[in-house]
């Protein structure tokens, strides 16, 4: 396994927060920008922690650093402990919980690792950090700076979709860069979104398939989500966030060196795909569309560096595999197609 150092907002939102105008703009992003870096540095040089759990038992284990940087920080919440008095240890402790719920109910998965390991999240990181991340062992949520991000605990999906680093991470463990990067990011906005709706009840036409809605702050006046996988591209278009610019179709694939290769960008591609997909069948989404990318995650046949052909022909096979020629394969073959990436 490669764990990887994986945040929520993209380099690219940071990088041009860092170049406005604003002092105070720019001043917040470049902190979030080097903390990040120091953040992946660590990652790189640290051994692999025993994390080993207690199978088909949830144990989630909150920790405050008190705005420092020090991992873990001071245990504040055991499994099973009474509520704090801090709402955002709260709030991350039931992001935790609804994580591994769906994962448990919906796949039969027992936590991040199949094996039931604990669940471990930092909040308070920082001062007026704005970021959430994984970094392979753990949550870590950034309190935002209150005017271009709020807290980082008050999106579920922003929790489900760190958390599903983890599971990618010990099972097709995708490389980080490029297409395989791409599909590493999608994954984790696919499950983050199932994590939100099967919380909610919601069912795929009732969703609204946004990424961290409620994130943004005040100073925001153009911006619902950092990504919409509905509509890609449209999250926000606003004058200090800048242009959303995930592209929905192979038609606008960007190349760039950046972010990895651009992972958070072009998997808006492949999150159109599994919306297009979800709402063909209908119903929870969490169901047939998320059995199919969830049995293809798990299957053992992804190769690291999978690309989108490869990933799109692999859902066809699990579609087949579990569902039989039907309505399955024709949703899912039909959504890579709207996209533009072929499935065989």
């Amino acid at each position: 396994m490669t764990p990887h150092f994986c945040a929520i907002v993209p380099p690219h939102i940071l990088e041009h927060l860092a170049r406005s105008g604003d002092p105070a703009v720019a001043q917040a992003a470049r902190r979030t920008l080097a903390v990040d870096a120091s953040q992946r540095t660590a990652r790189r040089l640290a051994p692999p922690a025993d994390r080993a759990g207690t199978p088909g038992t949830v144990h989630r284990t909150l920790y405050d650093t008190h705005n420092s940087t020090t991992l873990p920080g001071n245990e504040i919440r055991d499994e099973g402990g009474p509520a704090t008095d801090d709402a955002t240890a709260n709030r991350a402790y039931a992001g935790l919980g609804a994580t591994f719920e769906l994962f448990e109910k919906a796949y039969g998965r027992d936590s991040i690792d199949g094996a039931g390991m604990p669940l471990l999240a930092t909040v308070h990181y920082d001062e007026k950090y704005d970021n959430a991340f994984w970094n392979g062992e753990q949550m870590v949520f950034g309190d935002g700076d209150g005017e271009l991000f709020l807290d980082f605990t008050i999106p579920v999906d922003v929790i489900g979709h760190e958390l599903t680093h983890g599971v990618t991470q010990h099972t097709a463990n995708l490389a980080y860069y490029g297409q395989s990067g791409a599909l590493n990011e999608s994954l984790s906005d696919v499950f983050g979104s199932l994590v939100k709706q099967y919380a909610l009840g919601q069912s795929a036409d009732r969703a609204d398939w946004l990424i961290g809605a409620g994130l943004l702050g005040p100073a925001i006046d153009k911006g619902s989500a950092l990504r919409s996988m509905k509509e890609p591209g449209t999250a926000y278009d606003d004058d200090v966030l800048g242009k959303d610019p995930q592209p929905a179709t192979m038609d606008d694939y960007v190349r760039t060196h950046a972010d990895n290769g651009g992972v958070h960008i072009n998997s808006g591609i492949p999150n159109h795909a599994f919306y297009l997909a979800a709402t063909a069948l209908g119903g929870n989404a969490w169901e047939r569309a998320g059995q199919i990318w969830y049995d293809t995650l798990t299957g053992g046949t992804l190769d690291q560096e999978a690309t989108f052909k490869e990933f799109a022909a692999a859902t066809v096979a699990a579609a087949k595999a579990r569902y039989g020629e039907g309505d399955e394969v024709k949703a899912v073959t039909d959504a890579w197609s709207t996209v533009g990436v072929p499935t065989r």
